[in-house]
């Protein structure tokens, strides 16, 4: 109780300074100015969209379609007027009131476009850590409903694989390889740290009793809109991960959505409609009915066995005359997609706004009319005092989704499967045809029918004040709000009617609820002396999360039309009821140095505590160092330009942790008998299990040739993650399956990174083409008795993680027409000791080349996975 009040103390001393200090100002306001101006290309054509601001404040402002803008500030301010493309210029203000400006063309903005590093900021010059960075225009040109959908083949190291089509399923997602021994299917314990406007999102999947979206689980990021979104910053090394700590091992995905800008401006609208459709492109050429009757007739012959209206329907009931693709009939259709995204922005020079509406729907490719649609509502609030010294900034995003689908998880299976002349799908009622119970017929899974509404709320409010010129106080406060609902439903109708007198309808219920909030107070201090620049800050972090599931089955409706209404069923079956909550608390701290803009040093570091381990093991301690040399700025390097015209070394090493567990692990745990009267154990104590470690080491090179109109960016990497929080597996004669604990092993990462873009300009034509490339390697470098371990079936020491085991197959017994196997039993019985063969999962390479032309207003752009 008494650190908990020291933290508190130590929190409301932040509050007392930030707020005292708005209230006493310590020196006077600046007198300020109107300044104006207009700024062109170098044909003194006007440039729309140019940002004007002042290097000393986040005031700023955009140019009109003339290019002229306005905006107040002090004589001692100085303007940063940057449009990507083009050269930034930085102009003294004085005592002049009016700017002509001209811009030069640029093909690198290497110093110019600022990258979100988390709790500062950097450019593609000056970061030392590795940040891949995706911008708005990039992600607006995909009609895409999960914002990760918009990374695939857009950067190295990150891994976006779609576990299928269903608009609404959950992703896998991996930052340079998979760090951890646990559930390698649901990716449990190597999910990135999601950051949304500075407010952390748990990253982990919802669970769905869908056989569509069951798969990997619904996504909590299907809630926001794509259109919305400002970037997208990928932090993956020590350097740019260790100030998360614990939660930074797997890598932190930071997304910033759009904010509306400062200055005197008229109220601005834009409107985006787009539509589209997509098809499974590639299907599988199956044989015709003719070949398949021909290869059933000559199985039986074979076997000497006579086919029967049991096991050959196909032959003996079935018309062999009939054909049917089952692949068009059941995923043939067309996904239909639409789009209407809508905004408003505007404001005074000291207040701003950003409103933003959106509506999405996309269909599938199976039949019926099953849909997803979702609606979304963003709104960005800033404000400023005259003296440029508080600032406010309020910013949050609302979304509902609905995603109605079926049962459909073995409607791959069964179109491949499925014998060309099956019956016909519906009677000529337009009844479902069972055929005298000869079949299953595959559309009866539609009448499996599931619902899924999910509506988040996530708010950010980060409130700073200027103590003196090289001293600011920040408090980020953050808050989100998620529901979840769905409903499966299971009718008679899902069943062969010569069923229906075994066979009950039911339905079922599952109910989620996550909610956090978050408090981070800081003081950032920044500082130049001569050539040497210092950027510090100190800060903490206080997190609470609580979380509830509850599902409910219902068993036994009369009639079809009341399933879902619990109160006509005959058996009601509570299965799930759960409540946790998580607790977490930090203090960080960075201190970045450079010395005249090309020695640079970064030093982060970050003392976690978590609620998920016991009392004796909660807090632990990370941190990285990070260095980078711009050798290219060095006397000695000039008379390689223009032809090596950006040279940079950069390193990091450092360590991150993390607690991907489950709330209470630590505790042993109860739960009543049935019918009351008694407990009974339901989980082993373990308080000593500790925190996962991380530990990072990167190497790369940046380089640009011919005035950077080509660059070319090198990485290697190796990450190691010991002490592995798994469940370690016990004997069933404890009565439990497994007690959670830290196992010894260690799962290593490495890889190679090539990332190479080139950029043209030719007066109205412009050519951007980048090309990513990531050759990872996954082994199991060390796992003392693993042989001993209930995993020596599943891993090996020395192999990646995505492994499986498999027979050495030596061909066709020609006497017994058995398969047969290399190396097996002597009483021809198969284990898994006989498995001899290691098949690696793993993809080897992955990549992706984007192209864009530009002409004019005219673009072409296309991406290549």
């Amino acid at each position: 109780m008494k650190n908990k009040t020291t933290r508190l103390t130590g929190a409301a001393w932040i509050v007392i300074v930030l707020f005292g200090a708005m209230l006493n100002p310590l020196w006077a306001s600046t007198p300020q100015q109107q300044v104006t101006g207009r700024v062109t290309d170098t044909n003194n054509n006007p440039i729309p969209g140019v940002s004007i601001s002042l290097t000393n404040s986040n005031t700023g402002t955009q140019t009109d379609m003339d290019g002229t803008f306005e905006l107040v500030a002090s004589p001692q301010d100085t303007l940063r007027v940057s449009y990507i493309g083009f050269k930034t210029l930085l102009l003294a203000v004085g005592n002049q009131t009016r700017f002509t400006i001209q811009l030069q063309q640029d093909i690198t903005n290497l110093g110019e476009v600022t990258i979100n590093a988390g709790y500062y900021n950097t450019t593609r010059r000056e970061q030392t850590g590795s940040i891949a960075r995706v911008t708005a225009e990039e992600i607006e040109r995909q009609p895409v409903t999960n914002p990760l959908a918009a990374l695939q083949g857009r950067m190295a190291g990150v891994s976006i694989v779609q576990r299928s089509g269903v608009p609404g399923n959950a992703p896998s997602i991996q930052i340079r390889g998979q760090n951890s021994l646990r559930n390698t299917l649901s990716n449990s314990g190597n999910l990135p740290l999601y950051i949304i406007d500075g407010v952390p999102l748990d990253s982990a999947p919802l669970n769905s009793f869908s056989g569509l979206t069951s798969l990997g689980g619904i996504d909590p990021l299907n809630t926001l809109n794509p259109a919305n979104i400002e970037s997208i910053e990928v932090l993956k090394d020590a350097d740019a991960t260790a100030i998360y700590g614990s939660r930074g091992a797997n890598g932190v995905i930071l997304i910033t959505t759009k904010k509306g800008t400062g200055g005197k401006q008229n109220t601005r609208f834009n409107a985006q409609v787009y539509t589209g459709a997509g098809v499974v492109p590639r299907k599988l050429v199956l044989i015709n009915t003719a070949d398949y009757i021909s290869l059933r007739q000559e199985a039986f012959a074979n076997d000497g066995a006579t086919p029967t209206e049991s096991n050959a329907p196909d032959l003996l009931l079935w018309d062999t005359d009939r054909y049917t693709d089952w692949q068009e009939s059941l995923f043939g259709g067309t996904a239909e997609t639409t789009g209407v995204n809508l905004g408003v922005s505007g404001g005074s020079e000291r207040t701003y706004y950003n409103l933003g509406v959106g509506y999405q729907r996309e269909t599938s490719v199976f039949p019926g009319d099953f849909k997803y649609t979702k609606l979304t509502a963003n709104l960005s609030l800033n404000h400023r005092s005259s003296d440029e010294r508080f600032k406010l900034q309020l910013s949050t995003s609302f979304g509902s989704d609905n995603n109605r689908q079926f049962d459909g998880s073995s409607f791959v299976s069964t179109a491949l499967s499925l014998a060309p002349n099956a019956p016909a799908l519906y009677t000529e009622n337009g009844e479902l045809n069972w055929e005298d119970s000869s079949w299953t017929n595959p559309f009866a899974t539609l009448y499996r029918e599931s619902e899924a509404r999910v509506q988040q709320l996530i708010s950010n409010l980060s409130l700073s004040y200027a103590i003196t010129p090289q001293l600011e106080a920040r408090l980020n406060t953050g808050y989100t709000l998620l529901k979840s609902e769905e409903e499966v439903k299971q009718p008679l109708q899902f069943y062969n009617p010569a069923l229906w007198s075994f066979v009950n309808s039911r339905s079922v219920d599952l109910n989620a609820q996550r909610q956090s909030w978050i408090a981070e107070p800081q003081l950032n201090y920044r500082n130049t002396w001569g050539k040497f620049n210092l950027d510090a800050l100190i800060g903490g972090t206080f997190q609470h999360r609580q979380g509830s599931t509850f599902s409910i089955t219902g068993i036994g409706y009369s009639n079809d039309q009341l399933l879902g209404n619990l109160a006509t069923a005959q058996q009601v079956v509570v299965t799930d009821n759960t409540s946790q909550e998580y607790a977490y608390a930090a203090a960080f701290g960075r201190i970045g140095f450079n010395y005249a803009r090309k020695y640079y040093l970064n030093l982060t570091g970050r003392r976690d505590g978590s609620s998920r381990f016991g009392p004796s093991r909660r807090f632990a301690s990370f941190g990285a160092v990070g260095g980078a040399w711009i050798l290219s700025e060095e006397n000695w390097m000039q008379g390689l330009k223009p032809f090596l015209s950006f040279t940079k070394l950069r390193g990091s090493y450092g360590s991150t942790g993390s607690d991907q567990i489950g709330d209470y692990g630590y505790l042993d745990t109860y739960s009543a008998t049935p019918g009351g009267g008694g407990l009974y154990p339901t989980q082993l104590t373990n308080p000593i299990y500790s925190w996962e470690r991380n530990r990072k080491l990167e190497l790369a090179l940046e380089l640009g040739f011919l005035n950077d109109h080509l660059r070319l960016n090198t990485s290697w990497y190796r990450n190691r993650s010991s002490n592995q929080l798994v469940g370690y597996n016990l004997p069933a004669i404890t009565g439990f399956s497994s007690v959670q604990a830290n196992l010894d092993a260690t799962v290593e990462n490495t890889g190679w990174e090539f990332e190479v873009a080139t950029h043209l300009n030719r007066g109205r034509f412009n050519w951007q083409a980048s090309l990513n490339m990531s050759i990872p390697q996954n082994r199991l470098i060390a796992f003392p008795g693993i042989d001993e371990s209930s995993y020596a079936n599943i891993y090996k020491v020395g192999k990646s993680l995505n492994i499986q085991f498999l027979y050495d197959y030596t061909g066709v017994d020609p006497e017994t027409g058995l398969y047969t196997f290399e190396d097996v039993n002597e009483d021809g019985v198969y284990n898994f000791d006989d498995r001899v063969l290691i098949k690696d999962l793993t993809r080897s390479l992955f990549g992706g080349f984007r192209n864009q032309f530009t002409y004019g207003r005219l673009n072409l752009d296309f991406l290549w996975e």
